[in-house]
C-alpha cells in the first residue's frame, strides 16, 4: 500500500538481479566486434539517411532520429549552472509501462518498488533523473505537485497520486554543495516538458554536474554530461538518455579509444583506472560519489517484466563503455520505458539498446564543456590535435 505522501526512499533495485552469463546476450567483445563489421548495422551518414528511411527495416539497417521523436514522452530540463546541479524529467500523460535494473551499489533512488514486476502499479507518469545525491530527491515532490495540478496519476477516490520515480547522481562535489534540486526546480523541469520541452545534451538538466575518472579524486577527473541517441527500424524506435557520473573511465564502444577519465598528474593525459587501482589490493572504503542513471525508451509494446529484461540487457551498454562500472562506488541504474504500441521481438529491443546506450555515453561525454575547474573530453582532445 503507498504512503500517504507517495514518497518512499529506497536503495533498492525495481527489479531482481539477473546473474548474467560468461557470454552476454550482446555484451561480449565478439558481438560489439560484429556490430562495427556488419555493414548492414553501420552508422548512416546524414544524407545516406534521407534515402534509406522507407527500406531500414527490410534491409536490416537503422537510421538515426531524434530521442524525442521515439514516443509520446515528454522530457524537460532545468538546472543551476553556477551551483552545477540539476535534473531531467520524463513525462508520459497517460501512463507508461516501466522496469528498472539497478547494479551499482550505492544508488539512491525513490519508488524504485513501483517497478518491481509483483507491484500492482502496471504504468507511471513520470522518470526524475537528478543531480543532488539523496537530498535532490526531494526534486520529485515538484514533479508530483505540478502532475496533480494538470490531474495526472492514480485516481484513488480521494487524490490523484502522480507515480514518479527518480535516481540521483552525486555531484555535491563539483559546484556548490549547499544547493541541490528541490521541489521548485522538478516543477519547473515538469512545466518545461510540458509547455517547452527543452533537452539537450551536455551540460544540463541531470548531466549539469557530471564528472568522471574519479578514482583518485576531483583533482584529475574530467567534465561530463548528459547524452543522448535514437535509432528507427522501420516503424521501430529505440532511444536512450543517460547522465554519465562515472568513479571509471569512457571508452568509444565502436574503437576501444578512451575518450575521457582518469587524468594524468600533469591533466595532459590520461592513466588508466585499473592499473590505478592494481597498485594496492587491499580493501579500500572508496566513497560512493558517482553513479550513471539512465532511461531506454522505444515505442514497442512490452509489459514492465520485459522491460525490467530490457533494462538489463541495455546494462551491457554501460559495460561497453564504461570502465570499471557497476562498482560499489557507483549507484548505475537503467529504466526502460514503452511508450508505443509496435509488436516487436523483446531481445532484439534489448540488444539495441545495449547500442543506444553505449552511443549516448559517447556523446555524454563528447558533448560536455569545460567546467568548474574540469577539463571536458572534446577539449582534451583539441590539445592533442
Amino acid at each position: 500500500m503507498r504512503n500517504k505522501k507517495g514518497v518512499r526512499g529506497t536503495l533498492l533495485s525495481g527489479c531482481r538481479m539477473i546473474i548474467p552469463l560468461v557470454l552476454s546476450a550482446c555484451g561480449s567483445s565478439f558481438a560489439d566486434n560484429q556490430l562495427s563489421n556488419d555493414t548492414s548495422l553501420q552508422f548512416l551518414s546524414s544524407d545516406s539517411q534521407k534515402k534509406k528511411d522507407a527500406s531500414s527495416s527490410a534491409n536490416g539497417s537503422y537510421k538515426e532520429i531524434k530521442v524525442t521523436e521515439v514516443g509520446d514522452i515528454m522530457i524537460g530540463q532545468t538546472e543551476n549552472a553556477e551551483a552545477g546541479t540539476g535534473l531531467t524529467v520524463f513525462i508520459s500523460k497517460d501512463g507508461m509501462p516501466a522496469g528498472l535494473d539497478v547494479r551499482g551499489g550505492g544508488p539512491a533512488s525513490r519508488e524504485s518498488e513501483l517497478l518491481d514486476p509483483l507491484a500492482a502499479a502496471q504504468k507511471i507518469n513520470a522518470i526524475v533523473l537528478s543531480g543532488g545525491s539523496a537530498f535532490g530527491l526531494g526534486a520529485g515532490d515538484g514533479v508530483m505537485e505540478y502532475l496533480e495540478k494538470k490531474e495526472i496519476g492514480y485516481d484513488t477516490g480521494y487524490a490523484i497520486v502522480p507515480l514518479v520515480v527518480q535516481s540521483d547522481l552525486y555531484d555535491l562535489s563539483v559546484g556548490d554543495s549547499k544547493v541541490r534540486p528541490d521541489a521548485k526546480m522538478g516543477y519547473e523541469a515538469a512545466k518545461n516538458a510540458f509547455e517547452n520541452p527543452n533537452y539537450k545534451d551536455g551540460n544540463y538538466g541531470a548531466g549539469c554536474g557530471a564528472t568522471v575518472g574519479k578514482i583518485a579524486g576531483m583533482d584529475t577527473c574530467m567534465k561530463s554530461g548528459i547524452g543522448s541517441y535514437a535509432i528507427q527500424i522501420g516503424e521501430l524506435k529505440i532511444g536512450a538518455v543517460v547522465a554519465v557520473n562515472a568513479l571509471g573511465d569512457i571508452y568509444d564502444w565502436k574503437t576501444g579509444k578512451k575518450i575521457a577519465g582518469l587524468l594524468a598528474e600533469d591533466k595532459q593525459g590520461f592513466r588508466d583506472t585499473l592499473e590505478y587501482m592494481a597498485k594496492d589490493i587491499s580493501s579500500k572504503d572508496k566513497f560512493t560519489g558517482n553513479t550513471t542513471i539512465g532511461v531506454i525508451i522505444t515505442n514497442a509494446s512490452f509489459e514492465k517484466s520485459q522491460l525490467c529484461k530490457i533494462a538489463g540487457m541495455a546494462h551491457d551498454g554501460y559495460a561497453r563503455s564504461i570502465r570499471p562500472v557497476h562498482t560499489t562506488a557507483d549507484g548505475d541504474s537503467i529504466y526502460a520505458v514503452s511508450a508505443g504500441s509496435v509488436a516487436a521481438d523483446q531481445d532484439l529491443v534489448g540488444s539495441f539498446a545495449a547500442l543506444v546506450m553505449s552511443e549516448a555515453i559517447n556523446r555524454a561525454v563528447m558533448s560536455a564543456e569545460t567546467a568548474y575547474g574540469f577539463v571536458s573530453a572534446s577539449d582534451l582532445a583539441g590539445r592533442d590535435g
